[in-house]
């Protein structure tokens, strides 16, 4: 999508701090970090949000889940962390890209927000 900002980051249209990337997804550090680790990964393909996982981009979403624990891993994570997709405006999605927000490195209240 032309006007997606997460689009334009995968294109390298708009700069990021790129933390990983393969042929499926893109994972960068957040500009706005919630913790001291906070990094989005994002599927390459444009999915609007949660809502529109389907049986045939599913696989991309079961593929972001294991980079999320390879990075986990690599970043030293071993206390946990938190993974958050938001889901249209009441859910707090601001950007309309499906993206799960990896956070970690201080305990983490819940219930959230």
């Amino acid at each position: 999508m032309s006007d997606c900002l997460f689009c334009k980051i995968i294109a390298g249209e708009v700069p990021s701090k790129k933390l990983y990337e393969d042929e499926l997804c893109y994972a960068f550090y957040d500009i706005d970090p919630q913790a001291p680790t906070h990094f989005l990964v994002v599927p390459k393909a444009h999915i609007p949000g949660p809502h529109a996982v389907t049986e045939e981009n599913a696989a991309a979403v079961g593929h972001i889940y294991a980079v999320i624990a390879k990075l986990a891993a690599e970043l030293g994570l071993e206390n946990g962390y938190r993974v958050v997709a938001n889901d249209g405006p009441d859910g707090g999605q601001t950007v309309g890209h499906l993206h799960f927000h990896v956070l970690a490195g201080r305990s983490l209240a819940w219930p959230p927000g």
